[in-house]
């Protein structure tokens, strides 16, 4: 019998985010968890099929090997993609698997005692700004929805608590697979060990409903693509008043059609005449800053020419120094020239030559062909 689809199994896209590869683990396993079902064959089937799905879409070298070669990448013997050699199924480190499932992905805590809330999980926000806005760092305001504390229980889940009647209050449960026994949180009160009595129709006995936040963040100057900021407290509230999880906001700075930036230091490149090039002169170059600076052209400047503007470039991140900019002279040959100018070159033409790197060049080419002979 042919194996499902993982994506298939887990009721996802093959484009979902690890966010929602866990949480619709999370879902699923709430709802087939063998302990709920006690005895129901259909239930254990789909709950290790989705489990195996979860260990591989999870993690993804493993994802990207799947994507390739579908099932035969974890079959025993098949080299498949990056060397595994078989799946590891369910003997492997399972408890750790599911017991992350349940306490999200950064930097939630990991094994709790019985009754204990259980700590939100973390989110994360993208954010992009200007070079221009990182320069001189800039207040964004950015918009997530994220389950919070329900206001009509106050985020307790309802009324009253009782002994959990699937884990006695343990938190936890036990099952044999095979040579294993593993020991899970449990699905029924969320490891907690406690139940709610009378569960708040609102959010269902969670304690928490899913809200729309805008929030806003200051981004310092010197930020660069990457970077990530973390805002405590603001990511998913705990189940039944525990901790909230943080939000972590990664930056990306877009790129900018003058100034390349290498690390705090910029670039650029500036066009000039040929006869400011040729008789030398001046040129102002912009700065990051919103001003500009004259630098000096000497006579014969060539293209490839460059001068460093010390302190012109981007501030150190959380510091007080500057990066350089570096300016690049690009020498422009005029075109659609008037009759005047034509005549003006051919005169030029006619006074000699006056270019010494051509002339070498043209030299050693002709040595080139006479060495041949």
């Amino acid at each position: 019998m042919a194996k499902k689809d993982y994506y298939e199994s887990l009721g996802i896209s093959k484009t979902a985010t690890i966010t929602e590869i866990k949480s619709a683990y999370r879902s699923m396993a709430k709802k087939c968890h063998p302990d709920l079902h006690p005895g129901d064959a259909a239930a254990e089937v789909q709950f290790k099929e989705i489990t195996e799905a979860y260990e591989v879409l999870s993690d993804a070298q493993k994802r990207a090997a799947y994507d390739q070669y579908g099932h035969a990448a974890f079959e025993q013997g098949a080299s498949g993609f990056g060397g595994f050699n078989g799946f590891t199924g369910f003997g492997g480190n399972f408890s750790d698997l599911f017991e992350e499932v349940f306490n999200g992905f950064m930097g939630g805590s990991s094994r709790r005692s019985n009754g204990e809330n259980r700590r939100g999980n973390d989110v994360k926000a993208d954010v992009t700004i200007t070079l221009k806005e990182a320069y001189t760092g800039v207040k964004k305001k950015i918009e997530i929805s994220v389950p919070s504390a329900c206001a009509d229980c106050g985020g307790t889940g309802g009324k009253g608590t009782e002994t959990c009647s699937i884990c006695k209050g343990r938190g936890r449960v036990r099952r044999q697979n095979g040579f294993f026994m593993m020991e899970t949180p449990c699905a029924a009160c969320g490891g907690t060990g406690q139940t709610i009595k009378e569960p708040c129709m609102t959010c269902k006995g969670t304690g928490r409903v899913k809200k729309k936040k805008t929030l806003e963040v200051n981004i310092p100057a010197g930020v660069e693509t990457g970077v990530r900021m973390r805002l405590s407290g603001e990511g998913e509230a705990g189940i039944r008043g525990g901790q909230a999880g943080d939000l972590y906001v990664f930056v990306t700075v877009k790129e900018n059609k003058l100034f390349v930036r290498q690390e705090q230091h910029l670039a650029c490149e500036i066009p000039i005449p040929m006869t400011t090039a040729a008789l030398g002169g001046t040129v102002d170059v912009p700065t990051i800053d919103g001003g500009k600076t004259t630098i000096k052209i000497p006579a014969g400047t060539q293209t490839g020419y460059e001068t460093k503007l010390k302190g012109k470039g981007m501030p150190v991140l959380r510091g007080s120094s500057f990066g350089d900019l570096f300016v690049r002279i690009r020498v422009e040959t005029p075109t659609n020239l008037s009759k005047r100018q034509k005549e003006l070159l051919a005169e030029f033409e006619k006074e000699g030559k006056n270019s010494p790197a051509a002339s070498d060049f043209m030299a050693s080419v002709k040595k080139f062909f006479e060495d041949l002979v």
